[in-house]
């Protein structure tokens, strides 16, 4: 997580240039683009700037990030060129290429640094506004990084190539400058994306490309940004007004991985309908999800005993949300998690169930939780630790919207709701006393016992055991081979259909 923070950091100062605050002459433009990037944290040195009144050009710019990990980002411009466009906007002009360095913490593994070079040509950025908002039109038909060299930990140069291209780019920003903090709103689209990838083993043993294509990119970020000291410590920066909602969509995504080694080569391709991504945090609670439709994967090599691998789903998606600052009252949380339709080929049900005895119907899992609780401290604080055993919080309620689990020919479900008493940890040996009742549906199970039998996954006396326990919990139900179960918390006990287990 901390490598992929500082990553990000300096991947963001890529792409400086356009994002740079501007303003409606070139001088307060170039002013606040000073401003803004010292207070981001960066260091900006400057070779010389000339003023001719309606253009002012800065020569040798050097814009450098260090973070307290030890990784570091250096952006270089020969000229940065701000020109009156005589309509109280103003046209910023950068190199068509220009070169990045990055440095990386020391690590196990991953690389030590890298160095790159951004191609812009044809970009367009048009800024105006006031010296306090601040709106940007940035075009860019055709953007390509270039990875030029890459270093492992001890500094030596890996064989390693690749670039991210990017076509058709467009995008709009609007800056507002209160003080300290730095309003943004911004979207951008691309047509498409294309990355690859070339690597060698320094030792020779194995080499591997990787190509990924994305189609209709699409983002937005929206957020209010403090000064670096304040931002150092998240929980302060979210009680004092940082906020953040970001998202990412793509369309049609295919990706192709080729590697060879000692044993022979592997391929995987894979393939997607669109997906998306999505980050949001405030004072109140924090967002984050994922979902891939329409996903097919492919893999073949020389230690897969058949010719390939399909594995396929019609959606997936992760989802949380939940509060992630001190309080003292219960605040809303949520619980996603899904894969549906999810099947794999038929080479894979051959090696245990060459004759079919299992169904083979797409399988789905699915848990949607809602719930109420708090943090007693502030998690976000990195001076905030907890120990083992000491939870930093208080559940309040859970609510079971959907659990699912269908594979094979059997389904169980389940729906219902507790609450918890965070006064009782006794009853239930440091867990909160809860109150409430789960209704939990089976069907088909006794039908895939009986095949796991036949097929020797299980013994007869492994599904003896278990059928008795399920004859405990749980009774006959509306149809052949379904059982219901009402799992039911009150008066301190726990009841499994009106009998009392504990």
């Amino acid at each position: 997580m901390r490598r992929a923070l500082t990553s990000s950091s300096a991947i963001g100062l890529v792409f400086l240039a356009t994002g740079a605050c501007a303003d409606v002459t070139p001088q307060e433009v170039w002013a606040s683009w000073q401003a803004m990037m010292t207070s981001a944290g960066q260091e900006m040195t400057v070779g010389n700037t000339a003023d001719s009144g309606k253009v002012v050009e800065a020569t040798d710019v050097a814009v450098t990030y260090k973070d307290e990990l030890g990784g570091s980002a250096l952006v270089t411009f020969d000229k940065l060129t701000f020109t009156d466009n005589g309509d109280g906007t103003v046209t910023v002009t950068m190199p068509e290429s220009y070169p990045v360095q990055m440095a990386f913490p020391k690590q196990d593994d991953g690389p030590g640094s890298m160095k790159l070079t951004v191609n812009l040509p044809g970009a367009a950025i048009i800024a105006g506004g006031s010296a306090t908002e601040t709106s940007y039109k940035i075009t860019a038909p055709e953007t390509k990084i270039i990875l030029d060299e890459v270093t492992d930990q001890d500094g030596k140069a890996l064989d390693t190539k690749g670039d991210l291209g990017l076509t058709g780019l467009e995008g709009g920003y609007l800056v507002t400058k209160t003080g300290d903090a730095m309003g943004l709103d911004s979207s951008f689209a691309a047509k498409s994306a294309v990355l690859t990838i070339a690597a060698k083993e320094p030792d020779g043993s194995g080499n591997g490309t990787l190509s990924v294509n994305f189609a209709d990119l699409k983002g937005a970020t929206k957020g209010n940004f403090l000064n670096p000291e304040m931002m150092a410590n998240m929980a302060l920066a979210l009680n004092s007004g940082f906020t953040l909602d970001s998202s990412l969509s793509f369309g049609a995504m295919a990706m192709e991985a080729d590697i060879t080694e000692a044993q022979g080569p592997t391929k995987m391709v894979a393939n997607a309908t669109d997906g998306s991504f999505v980050v949001a945090m405030n004072k109140d609670r924090m967002t984050y999800g994922t979902a891939l439709n329409g996903a097919k994967f492919t893999i073949s090599g020389a230690e897969i005993p058949f010719p390939q691998v399909e594995v396929a789903f019609a959606e997936s998606a992760f989802n949380v949300v939940m509060p992630i600052t001190k309080s003292d009252s219960p605040q809303d949380f949520s619980y996603l998690t899904k894969v549906v339709d999810f099947t794999v080929s038929e080479d894979v049900w051959g090696l245990f169930d060459p004759a079919g005895s299992l169904s083979r119907d797409p399988a789905t899992f699915i848990v949607d939780l809602k719930g109420t609780g708090f943090w007693t401290k502030d998690i976000m604080d990195p001076e905030v630790r907890t120990d083992a055993g000491d939870l930093p919080g208080e559940l309040h309620s859970l609510d079971l919207t959907q659990v699912l689990a269908k594979a094979a020919g059997a389904e169980v479900s389940a729906v219902g709701g507790l609450t918890f008493d965070n006064a009782d940890l006794d009853t239930f040996s440091g867990v909160p006393r809860p109150d409430g009742k789960v209704t939990v549906n089976i069907k088909g199970v006794t039908k895939l016992i009986d095949n796991l039998i036949a097929l020797g996954i299980i013994s007869e006396d492994d599904a003896m055991g278990f059928r008795m326990g399920l004859a405990m919990v749980a009774k006959p139900g509306a149809g052949p081979d379904e059982l219901v179960s009402e799992i039911e918390f009150k008066e301190g006990g726990l009841f499994a259909n009106g009998m009392r287990m504990q």
